[in-house]
């Protein structure tokens, strides 16, 4: 059972924060779906969201790190 998030738990990140772990994450996701391809973990009818998602982790990769190059 998943645990309820109170709003009064909740703790702001700064802009620093969420770019560096939006990076983090995107860069983990490419490799998790990298690996599970090459594996051929995939089913046909699951290709494009797969590779929709991987494409949206680059460019949450090339965001972060053009407010990196920015700072």
């Amino acid at each position: 059972m998943a645990k309820e998030v109170k709003a009064e738990n909740i703790v702001p990140m700064d802009h620093d924060q969420i770019y560096q772990v939006s990076t983090q994450m995107g860069r983990s996701m490419i490799a998790v779906i990298d690996a599970i391809a090459q594996r051929g973990g995939f089913r046909g009818e699951e290709l494009s969201t797969i590779g929709q998602l991987r494409d949206q982790c680059v460019k949450a990769i090339s965001l972060g790190e053009n407010y990196e190059a920015q700072k």
